[in-house]
């Protein structure tokens, strides 16, 4: 049984955007360029550059737009932005140059560029969540699991392999909000999940799972930063404790033809 994989970033945003009731959830998003750099900075102090194509949070890059006093009689301000990608900082004082800059690490990729989102943090340290939705074994879509991914330190991205640290999603939640006030949201994210699923399968009939890289702010805003085709089921074997968590999301892989052995291949690449 095909399982369909959909790799560009882009191609899965435009198709939610025709969404009326799941458009709100999307941060400004746009291919980048010059004028596209230019037009968001001037509307967002911080913003997320990101290949259209690319999975482990590889190549994201955050541009932070800073203004300083300066010191003579008229009290003009100085724009400079900062470059953040690995674990380097540049600082640029013009658009044109951090353009260049950024044009050179493309390396030919096609890029995507998006509103910054001030995530909830934990001890510090922003987090997301990942909302795991999937086709049931009668074909309805469910959204099976939640958990939360808190960013290492120094680190602009909260996944697995940039160092991030799962974490379950009420303490994390309940840190900023009731209890009551988590569950609703949980609730609303759940539905999130299923309205997602359901749209882009009207553009790929064969997607049986999703991933959603949700943010929430410190208004309590849902964001969707990005929707994932093939996504981590590990962490929800390794993390939850209850094992009923994991044996549902393993029941519906397995029936929609997932496989999930552990074995790796010898000699296995890319």
């Amino acid at each position: 049984m095909t399982i369909q994989r959909v790799a560009s970033k882009w191609a899965k945003t435009k198709i939610l955007l025709k969404n009326k009731g799941l458009a709100p959830y999307v941060p400004a998003t746009r291919q980048y360029s010059l004028e596209a750099l230019e037009d968001m900075l001037g509307t967002h102090t911080l913003v997320y550059i990101k290949p259209d194509r690319g999975t482990y949070g590889i190549g994201v890059m955050s541009v932070e737009q800073l203004h300083s006093q300066n010191d003579d009689a008229d009290e003009t301000t100085t724009t400079s932005y900062k470059l953040r990608y690995e674990q380097k900082t540049e600082i640029f004082t013009s658009l044109e140059s951090l353009h260049k800059t950024l044009s050179t690490l493309f390396q030919g990729q096609t890029y995507l560029i998006q509103q910054g989102i001030d995530l909830l943090s934990h001890k510090g340290n922003p987090f997301d969540l990942r909302v795991l939705t999937q086709k049931s074994p009668s074909g309805q879509w469910v959204s099976t699991g939640i958990i939360g991914r808190v960013a290492a330190n120094n680190k602009i991205i909260t996944n697995h392999h940039s160092g991030g640290v799962v974490r379950h999603y009420k303490p994390l939640m309940t840190e900023h909000m009731t209890a009551e006030e988590a569950e609703n949201i949980r609730s609303e994210l759940n539905m999130l999940g299923v309205n997602v699923a359901a749209q882009l399968q009207k553009s790929y009939p064969n997607l049986k799972e999703i991933g959603l890289d949700i943010a929430i702010d410190g208004n309590w805003n849902i964001w969707i930063l990005e929707v994932n085709t093939k996504p981590a089921l590990f962490p929800f074997k390794k993390f939850f404790k209850d094992p009923s968590i994991y044996n549902q999301v393993k029941k519906y892989a397995t029936a929609y033809g997932r496989n999930l052995s552990t074995k790796k291949k010898a000699n296995k690449t890319g």
